[in-house]
């Protein structure tokens, strides 16, 4: 019989191809496929064969790159060239598996600056910017030279772009359009706009990532009308606006209410062929609707062939303003022309709607299948609860799943929170599988307000040891449980920690209450300390003050302190009255108490309170002046109360008097 002829092997660079191709487009089970076929056939895998499977396809799961492990090993490719080494690091390195790719990072005998650059960016994704820092500085020392793609990894490593903007002058790759658009965007989000624009007037060469950049920044700042310069320049030099560049620019025309600019935009946009696009058509739509009118934004869309959800949802977000008729005649056209809503949709219809278009809203909600969405179903709770409707709030909160509802649990443990429900309040969060920020936050303040302090700072103690951050809203319940507990040692490490962390440190609410705590624990030059450090001090930390000085006795310190008060232009409240009269009343200060009293109305422009007229009766009865008592009580403007009366009866039994001989 006649030998039959075996087909030639197909060369590694077909599969190669095949494979990259497939992996460029996610398919990453084809990709596998043809890899099992390639050596199947007895085809050698080369260099090229596994870096696109472990680069290009987001779809590969950490199993499938363990499985690709001992074939890179086996066929010797990790030591013969870096690039299969690199692309497994990679690749570990993006799925946070640093322990692992630290290893590989040190095995491999060929480095490039790209292995480096994986390493440090994967660092920068994860938040390990010490990490990110420690490994560039090794790239540095290494000799492996820098690459555009070093320094724009590790840009957001630094506080401050400044270090890496000095070594790029030093590398001379300043000019590198990825480096300076980098640091364009650093110096911009950081506030430092002038700096930015110093750099980007020194640019030799601006792309239209550069000339966005700017444009975007100083949409968002003080001077929104430096964009439409920047936006006439990059014109002027023949650079070709994108996507990007209309919906700023229309961003800074609804900020400075700019109507001629906006439509002169809009025409250029349409001379571009991109107001149709869904960022600048949404742009449109909104900047019609804010500064035009709401005709017109109709009229907009109207003329728009593909209306997109988030066109409809500019037009209903604008108009979320408690205009809710209308709110619902654009969400039915946007029904009848086939676009669904999504969540954005229903947060701004449930901004602030009646009870009955509530009930309609959580209807249609419903109905829809969004009643599972976690934003959505956070925003129908807020809205039962801020209608008074807690029971309904309650009602709908406990059928959704905890697990993946984290922020709508957060909102009906603080509805729960909010009507001293503590128990019910712990009993959600402790079920939570994964407790953020806010929702120890609401379970720390539950305890401090339920009288269970011990169990607040455990909790806290937890939190920390879980990773989270101690941010203001947990400093200020950890203060309010030392401040009723009369705790001074744990305040002091409270107030310590807030030093150290960060948090609270320049927050008045925080410093009002450090202020609370120190006077409550009787240390007033702490609290008289902590006043002089506040950089924003309002009518509340003053009140703090001229309270603690009255609790410790300080009665003429504390009439100091209010007169400074009023002189340092902050007009008194009722609290503030209350604070210094009390001072007054355990003073022995009955001149000053009196006419203070007598200024609440014609200086002050408030009114006494029932508090205000017991504090006053019993200055005067502690005294022994029990006829201007008397004449107080039948001057008040209302009904005077069971404790009024009681302290004035007092003061006449302590004297001798009857109340008669008073009236009389």
């Amino acid at each position: 019989m006649p030998r039959r002829d075996t087909p030639p092997l197909l060369p590694p660079s077909h599969f190669n191809a095949l494979i990259a191709s497939r992996t460029r487009t996610g398919r990453a089970a084809d990709a596998f496929s043809l890899l099992a076929r390639m050596l199947a056939a007895g085809v050698a895998p080369t260099a090229f064969t596994f870096a696109p499977i472990l680069s290009a396809s987001p779809s590969l799961c950490p199993r499938g790159a363990a499985q690709l492990h001992p074939h890179v090993l086996k066929r010797g490719l990790l030591h013969s060239d870096p690039y299969s080494g690199t692309a497994l690091l990679g690749f570990l390195a993006r799925h946070g598996r640093f322990g692992e790719a630290l290893d590989l990072f040190v095995e491999m005998p060929a480095r490039t600056v790209v292995t480096w650059n994986c390493l440090v960016s994967s660092f920068v994704q994860y938040g390990r910017l010490q990490d990110a820092v420690f490994w560039f500085r090794e790239l540095v020392r290494s000799g492996d030279g820098l690459s555009e793609g070093s320094l724009v990894a590790v840009l957001p490593a630094f506080g401050s772009p400044q270090l890496v903007h000095g070594l790029a002058l030093k590398v001379a790759m300043d000019s590198f359009s990825a480096i300076a658009n980098s640091l364009l965007n650093s110096y911009c989000t950081c506030g430092a706009v002038c700096v930015a624009e110093k750099l980007f007037n020194g640019l030799m060469f601006r792309d239209v990532v550069s000339w966005n950049t700017m444009i975007t920044a100083f949409a968002k700042s003080n001077s929104p009308g430096r964009t439409f310069q920047l936006f006439s320049a990059m014109q002027g030099q023949g650079v070709l606006p994108n996507e990007t560049t209309f919906t700023s620019v229309l961003y800074a025309c609804t900020s400075i209410n700019g109507q001629e600019h906006g439509k002169s935009i809009h025409a250029k946009s349409i001379k571009h062929n991109l107001n149709t696009t869904v960022f600048v058509s949404t742009s449109l739509v909104d900047f019609y609707t804010k500064c035009v009118g709401r005709g017109e934004a109709r009229q907009v869309l109207q003329e728009m062939h593909n209306k997109s959800t988030a066109c409809w949802n500019a037009l209903i977000s604008a108009k979320s303003d408690g205009d809710v008729p209308t709110l619902f005649v654009i969400l039915r056209d946007m029904l009848r022309s086939g676009i669904s809503p999504n969540e954005f949709t229903f947060s701004s219809l449930l901004k602030d709607p009646s009870l009955f278009d509530l009930w309609q809203i959580h209807s249609l909600v419903t109905r829809l299948g969004y009643d599972g969405n976690d934003y959505v179903s956070s925003a129908i709770i807020s809205s039962y609860v801020s209608h008074g409707f807690v029971s309904d709030a309650l009602a709908y909160g406990v059928t959704l799943d905890p697990d993946y509802c984290n922020v709508s649990m957060n909102v009906l443990a603080g509805a729960y929170n909010k009507a001293h429900m503590y128990q019910e309040t712990k009993e959600i969060l402790l079920h939570q599988q994964s407790r953020d920020n806010i929702s120890w936050s609401i379970l720390i303040n539950a305890c401090a307000r339920n009288g269970d302090y011990a169990e607040a700072f455990g909790f806290f103690e937890q939190m920390r040891i879980s990773g989270h951050h101690f941010d203001n809203y947990i400093s200020v319940s950890l203060l309010s449980i030392c401040t009723k507990t009369n705790s001074l040692v744990l305040g002091r490490l409270v107030h310590g920690l807030i030093i150290k962390t960060g948090p609270g440190c320049s927050d008045t609410y925080v410093r009002n209450m450090l202020l609370h705590m120190y006077a409550k624990c009787g240390r007033i030059e702490d609290c008289l300390k902590a006043f002089e450090e506040m950089e924003d001090r309002n009518i509340i930390s003053w009140t703090a003050v001229i309270s603690g000085l009255a609790l410790n006795g300080f009665s003429r310190k504390a009439l100091a302190w209010f007169k400074a008060m009023e002189e340092a232009g902050f007009k008194p409240d009722k609290v503030a009255i209350l604070a210094v009269l009390s001072a007054c009343r355990h003073g022995g200060l009955v001149q000053e108490g009196i006419e203070i009293f007598r200024r609440i109305e014609a200086d002050y422009s408030t009114e006494a309170q029932m508090e205000h007229y017991i504090c006053v009766v019993d200055m005067l009865c502690k005294c022994g002046d029990l006829e201007q008592a008397g004449a107080v009580i039948r001057g008040m403007p209302f009904r005077p109360s069971t404790i009024l009366w009681r302290t004035f009866l007092q003061g006449c039994n302590k004297y001798g008097m009857l109340d008669t001989q008073v009236f009389s």
